[in-house]
């Protein structure tokens, strides 16, 4: 396996990830990286496979978790409840309860909602130029996922600031103080989900909270610590991408000058270039996969930004091809952790561009865009635009 150095952190490779991508490609299906001590699957083919293997998987060997640090234990407990780090049985558990409550029909119901929240923000943009990502992409999906789970609104400030706080740990970046940040959003955010869910049993509402404190399977129920880690999960993630996607397919489109929101175009925006660009898993018996064998205890990281810009089987993959057909992009994941919020994602990049462009026919970009050191995410530190 050929060894490749790259620092995730580099200023160059923030801002490009995807030439080093396919320098990568070319030892194959998998290489090493050096900075991470990992091997890394880079091809579409390779990063499917790994995905959907089910001798992998997201929670760490017993006999090789590592010890969690005092300090830490907060964050870290919240952790241990997250069905994205749990495997089968209790993976499977507490999926089918949250799918229960996470339907397709509730999520297609939130299309009028959405579609007069993009109307709202978008009647405050200013006449002078703004940035796009805090007077638009943040709060479409931060407002949406409160109002599904029925926290309040008003709240929507200290939930964002909650969870940057806490993904903030999973970026190359990390050190001491992100850590302490994430420490204390995480104790905040948990007693605020605590007090909200006890509220909710002596009080049931229409919403997702109160359904999810309903739903039940074969006899069993989430846990007030499950409850609190599942919502603040779907806060996290529920918007965390979204606001990444929805900056940088903007960006794109108005690079592009394209503005004809479809189905496949939204597909493109998501695979062009998504917001998580690693997914982890790992291995629990020994496989190959390809030319490479890999052993227990050993852990693969899914380069999905790799995987999109694969040109075996996306033709002239950096280009942006609204009109693009082919396999279905790895930017959700894949397998059993296949991203439970892909429908709502989709929804809110669909109604939020669409009204965007509808509205601001003359919205252009007013200073270069550039993407912040955040990797293994993929998301712009601000999106700066004149909507007249």
């Amino acid at each position: 396996m050929q060894h490749l150095s790259q620092s995730p952190t580099d200023p160059a490779f923030v801002q490009n990830p995807y030439p080093f991508y396919d320098r990568a490609r070319l030892a194959g299906d998998f290489f090493w990286w050096d900075d991470y001590a990992m091997p890394c699957a880079v091809s579409h083919k390779a990063v499917h496979a790994v995905l959907r293997d089910r001798r992998m998987g997201r929670e760490c060997p017993p006999e090789l978790a590592p010890a969690i640090p005092d300090p830490l234990r907060p964050f870290y407990d919240i952790e241990a409840h997250s069905m994205l780090e749990l495997e089968p049985p209790r993976h499977t558990r507490l999926r089918a309860l949250v799918l229960r409550a996470f339907t397709s029909r509730t999520i297609a119901a939130l299309a009028p909602q959405i579609t007069q929240l993009c109307h709202d923000l978008i009647d405050r943009f200013p006449d002078e130029p703004f940035d796009l990502l805090t007077a638009y992409a943040q709060p479409v999906p931060v407002i949406t996922i409160a109002r599904l789970l029925g926290v309040p609104e008003d709240r929507a400030d200290d939930l964002l600031r909650w969870s940057n706080a806490m993904v903030a740990m999973y970026q190359a970046r990390r050190t001491q103080e992100i850590e302490a940040a994430a420490v204390a959003a995480s104790a905040d955010f948990s007693d605020f989900m605590r007090g909200y869910i006890e509220t909710r049993r002596r009080t049931p509402a229409n919403d997702l909270i109160s359904t999810l404190i309903a739903a039940e399977e074969q006899g069993e129920k989430l846990t007030t610590d499950e409850l609190i880690t599942t919502c603040i999960l779907l806060l996290n993630a529920g918007h965390e991408a979204t606001v990444h996607t929805l900056g940088n397919g903007t960006k794109t489109l108005l690079e592009q000058n394209f503005r004809t929101i479809t189905d496949t175009c939204v597909e493109e925006i998501i695979r062009h270039d998504p917001p998580l660009h690693m997914f982890t898993r790992w291995v629990y018996e020994d496989v190959q996969i390809g030319n490479h064998r890999f052993k227990r205890g050993d852990q693969i990281a899914c380069l999905l930004g790799a995987a999109n810009r694969d040109p075996a089987v996306y033709p002239d993959p950096a280009r942006f091809d609204p009109e693009r057909s082919g396999p279905q992009n790895t930017s959700f994941g894949g397998g059993i952790h296949f991203c439970v919020g892909a429908p709502l994602a989709r929804l809110e990049l669909k109604i939020a561009l669409d009204v965007l462009f509808a509205r601001c026919p003359d919205l252009q970009l007013t200073a270069p865009p550039s993407y912040g050191d955040v990797y293994h995410f993929h998301g712009l530190t601000r999106l700066m635009v004149s909507a007249s």
